[in-house]
Formats: structure tokens, sequence, C-alpha cells
């Protein structure tokens, strides 16, 4: 097979490594890659990742037997409807199916219409409207942009004051087009976690779970990030939640897809908060999450591709459940100081390309480099250090462990990935 995947991040570096390792793949392209990637496959740097145009004729150019897209921006450029113009299997979305994502009022009405577990809400365009609209809920106020903001587009604020502050930097432009609506939510108690199902467009075969960390520094203080780390399995997915989720969430979201004329195909990422009454939906996303990916790749024990081709092709049916070696795996993002708001980029990176031992991997997720051989910053995430082990803490220990010996005084990470499982294990050994 000949494969295309798009996308230069961390989650395309772990899906890049995860079907490289595939008897069935002979050529694998990436447009653009990051240079960790260049010993998996042949990097187009020229083409972006939010080019459908550009990447739709590269995978025209390369014949392409499949298109795995990586990225929430090509899924909202069309990317997926352009390749099916052009009878090019794809895992990811049509640009109508990924409203679920692209459009958080959409995904909000979308669920309602379908009955689909959520926090209440309301969508505003005027400021004043907005306002008015806190004298409904209650503190904390949860406050989204509705369109793509590379994850930071999520104000969760204490008091009124601070939600009216929220309101106003996202209506006044804080986060472009995609900040001309807000959704102002219900606050739900819980604990979250991410779900994962690889679709058809009709079926699904669960993914299993993991859980990232959003906010920028330790005990979950900080502005919101797309993510600081991740670990799989999460303890809050018990077999109980997971078949709930499945039955209240996936299933109907799948239906509703089809009756709304979008059946979704790819893998929908249900961001699903544990509350006393059940599962609940915090978001869809379109694609895998970010670090999530990574983590639910190392844990893999198979070959991905047959399940990225069969939801591509729209027939899961005939596909087993996907094996997962008994392992904790945890991903601690290493970010460029300054991120999420201003990150410094151009700082020297030494010591990541070592070897760290057949436990840990590393992900690059924003770097290039320089004409003299030297890697460095370039963007707000950086790289991610995975690591697997028998339980979270011996995971944990190897990634920080790793992380020590990575020379890189411009940028800074979180020291508690993983923590609540680490205090469940705690409690129960």
């Amino acid at each position: 097979m000949i494969i295309l995947l798009v996308g230069s991040g961390g989650r395309e570096h772990a899906l890049a490594w995860k079907i490289a390792q595939s008897p069935l793949v002979k050529r694998l392209v990436i447009a653009p890659g990051n240079p960790g990637m260049v010993k998996l496959g042949e990097l187009r740097t020229g083409v972006k990742a939010d080019d459908a145009d550009g990447l739709a004729a590269l995978a025209r150019e390369i014949k392409a037997d499949l298109v795995v897209v990586g990225p929430e921006s090509a899924l909202e450029k069309g990317l997926a409807d352009r390749l099916a113009a052009a009878g090019i299997p794809c895992f990811g979305p049509t640009r109508k199916a990924a409203q679920l994502e692209t459009s958080k009022a959409f995904s909000k009405g979308f669920m309602e219409r379908h009955e689909i577990p959520t926090a209440g809400y309301g969508v505003y365009e005027r400021l004043h409207e907005a306002r008015q609209a806190l004298d409904v809920f209650k503190p904390p106020y949860v406050i989204k942009a509705d369109g793509l903001a590379a994850g930071k587009g999520v104000a969760i604020s204490p008091d009124r004051r601070d939600a009216e502050a929220e309101i106003e930097r996202m209506l006044g432009g804080r986060f472009g087009s995609a900040g001309s609506r807000v959704v102002i939510e219900e606050f739900m108690d819980g604990e979250e976690g991410s779900l994962f199902a690889l679709c058809d467009g009709e079926r699904a075969v669960l993914l299993g779970g993991a859980q990232d960390h959003k906010r920028a520094f330790d005990g979950d203080m900080g502005p919101n990030t797309g993510g600081m780390g991740a670990y799989s399995p999460a303890p809050v997915f018990t077999p109980e939640l997971v078949e709930a989720a499945d039955r209240l969430v996936v299933q109907p979201t799948l239906k509703g897809m089809v009756a709304e004329g979008a059946p979704y195909r790819g893998v929908l990422y249900v961001g699903l908060m544990a509350t006393a009454d059940g599962p609940r939906v915090v978001e869809y996303n379109a694609r895998f999450g970010d670090p999530e990916c990574q983590v639910l790749m190392m844990r893999l024990d198979g070959d991905v591709v047959p399940y990225l081709l069969a939801c591509a092709q729209g027939d899961v049916s005939g596909l087993p459940g996907l094996p997962f070696r008994d392992q904790t795996v945890i991903c601690v993002v290493m970010a460029a100081k300054g991120y999420p708001d201003s990150p410094l980029e151009g700082s020297i990176i030494r010591g990541a390309g070592q070897d760290f031992g057949p436990h840990v991997q590393v992900f690059h997720a924003g770097t290039r480099r320089r004409d003299d051989g030297q890697l460095v910053a370039a963007g707000g995430r950086v790289l991610n250090i995975c690591a697997a082990g028998d339980d979270i803490v011996q995971a944990r220990e190897r990634a920080y462990a790793a992380i020590r010996k990575i020379d890189w005084p411009g940028g800074f990470w979180r020291t508690d990935i993983g923590w609540r499982a680490v205090e469940r294990e705690q409690a129960t050994s």
C-alpha cells in the first residue's frame, strides 16, 4: 500500500511510527512532517496540513491507496470531500461530519437533537446577550469559542467578573473567526477522560481511553493548553463506564450523523465526564487526540493499518477488537517557555535523539532543523516523551528519567502527569 499521512505534530509522528511498522505498507509519504519522521517515510515539507487542494493533488500524484488525516485543520478545509471526489479512501470525516468538532454550537445542537447526554448550554453572538446569560448559569462558568482554537478556546471562570472578561476577549477577536460565537455551558462535576472509537459510518470499534492534562502547570493550574501530557489506560474508564458510553453516546452519535446526511468515518474522540449520573459529553473531536494518540499507539499490540483502511472503505464489521499490551503508557509534553500564549521559538535542543532504551519513545511535535543541523523549537508543544511500564509509577519514572537527559533550557513541562492514577495506585497498595 501507498499511504499519505497528513500533519506535522506529535500525534502524526506517533501515527507514522505505528503505520511504518505495518507489513502492508510499501511507501509512506508524510505532508508536511517534522524532523523526527525522516526515517519513517518521505517528507513533503512544501505541502501544508491545511492545504486541502495541495494534499489532494499529492494523493493523486503518488497514487495513494489511503490518506490518513491527523489534524482538524485539514478536515475543516474539506480534504476528505476532495479525496472522495477523486475516489481515494480517506481516514477522516467529511467537512460536514467534522462539524462535531469544528463548531461547538453544531455539536451541542446535535446532542440535543439526538438526546445524547451533555451539559446544558446557550450560544451567543452578542456581548450583552452573553453577559445576560450568566444570570442563568451558576459559577464556575464554562465558556467556549465556537470554532477551532488549537485546544485553547475553553475557559473555566470561577466568578462572574472573570467570565465577563473571557466572553469579551473571545467575542472581541482573541481567536479570530473561531470566537465569533461563544458557547456558555453548565459546569459538570466529575472526572474527565477521552474515549476513542474507529468508525466506518455506521459501526464502531472501540479503541480505548486515555486521560490528558489540559492545564499548563502542576496541580492543574494555569491556562488551558492543547494538552501537557496523557496516560493510558485511564482508571476512570471502568468496563461499566465504557459500556454506558458506547450505548448512550457512541452509537447514538453514529446513528444521528447518518440521519443528518453526514455518515462519520474516521476516529471519533469523545471527551467524557464521568458524573454521578453516568457519562456526559464534554466535547467531540474529529481526529485522534494529541497527546492521547501517542500513548494509544504505543499500547496497541498489532497492525493499525487494516483498521484505518476499513474505516475509510466503510466496513469494520469483519475486524476483531484491537489488541493492547498489558502496560501503562505515559506521555509528558515538553513545551517552549511562554506556551500557550507566546511560545519562544528557536531555542536549541540537545540530546533528544539519543537511545533512551526499549521502553521510551520520543515523538517530535514542534521542531525544525537549522542549516547547521541543530534541532530547535518551532512551536508551542515541542517534544513528547512517552514511556511504557508495568504500572503508572514505573512508566512515569521512565519518562521523567528520559527528560532529565535532554538539554533544553528553553523548555518546560509538568512534573505531575498521571497524578490521578498514581494516587489510585498508592491508595490500593
